[in-house]
């Protein structure tokens, strides 16, 4: 006689996975590829997940820690988290054929950058270290215009020079919660302090936090899918743990801990924005070899954001 398996319900958040900028990141890789042939260098992982960066190797692609392992002539494309303004002057100084793929909302910040510098702000800018994000970001206005800000007790102690204009701006991929408390307290302290004039968290990576929390408030347990150098994905392990569950952050069903399951009737299943659907379905899959799977798909936002394609390749 067949053992019945044990009921597993499955809370899957919508919106998950994929978001416009790493589409658009992931296509300008593949059509320049099918443009130039292989292999086409990438400087840095064009989105931070080894499943996409894998797969775009399998098809040609070369990912690189810098622009010196590009050979001269070859065509290489700046990854999805924008890069320091030094590296397409390099690039331009060598003739190097680059495309890059900086998500437009980052560009906008880098805009919104240059633009308060020439107003003479000093800039308080709201990320974490050593992310390339916030390294592309810090590259484009001088190094004694921008201060950075990674957590509330920063913002406390924090000390700008005396009588500057101030201003903030934040990296697209924060926790929306964490980054209100640190802008209250930027706020509190310099009333005249210029902010944007839109949020400048993406609206994917806000999109996936509250979708997450609605499926944490649910659950007994939450699975994240994301590699651990996404900053958006980590975030959504911190908003599904505040909501009082525990999370992990897996990076694809192989990563699964059965054990860590134990006792968990019901679990909120999320994706991180450069995790791809196919990884979502593959846990499914693997869970169901373990459990009687029911799964409720959460109703999210729709997202119909696109961007437009580098020019050059919007015929392609």
């Amino acid at each position: 006689m067949a053992t019945s398996l044990p009921p597993l319900t499955l809370r899957i958040a919508a919106p998950r996975g994929f978001c416009a900028g790493v589409d658009r990141a992931i296509r300008i890789v593949e059509l320049a590829l099918q443009r130039s042939g292989p292999p086409v260098y990438v400087r840095h992982e064009i989105v931070h997940n080894r499943f996409v960066v894998d797969s775009l190797k399998a098809k040609g692609a070369v990912f690189v820690a810098e622009l010196d392992e590009v050979p001269d002539g070859a065509p290489v494309v700046f990854s999805a988290h924008g890069v320091p303004k030094a590296v397409p002057a390099a690039a331009e100084e060598r003739g190097l054929d680059y495309l890059d793929a900086t998500c437009p909302l980052v560009s906008k910040v880098h805009r919104q950058a240059e633009r308060l510098v020439e107003r003479g702000c000093h800039i308080f800018f709201v990320g974490h270290a050593g992310h390339p994000e916030v390294i592309g970001t810090f590259g484009q206005v001088p190094e004694d215009r921008m201060i950075l800000i990674e957590t509330a007790g920063d913002a406390e102690s924090v000390q700008p020079p005396e009588g500057a204009e101030l201003a903030y701006l934040t990296q697209t991929t924060l926790s929306v919660d964490d980054t209100a408390d640190i802008i209250g307290i930027l706020e509190r302290r310099f009333p005249g302090i210029r902010g944007p004039r839109g949020e400048d968290i993406c609206y994917a990576t806000s999109n996936r936090q509250a979708a997450a929390k609605e499926i944490a408030r649910l659950s007994d347990a939450v699975l994240v899918i994301g590699a651990p150098n996404s900053s958006n994905s980590v975030r959504l392990v911190e908003v599904a743990e505040r909501e009082g569950v525990r999370a992990r952050l897996i990076g694809r069903a192989a990563d699964l801990d059965l054990a860590w399951l134990e006792g968990v009737r019901t679990l909120g299943i999320t994706a991180g924005a450069s995790a791809p659907e196919l990884l979502v379905r593959e846990l499914v899959d693997a869970l169901a070899r373990h459990f009687e799977i029911t799964e409720v798909e959460s109703d999210g936002i729709v997202e119909r954001m696109v961007f437009k394609l580098p020019r050059g390749l919007e015929a392609a």
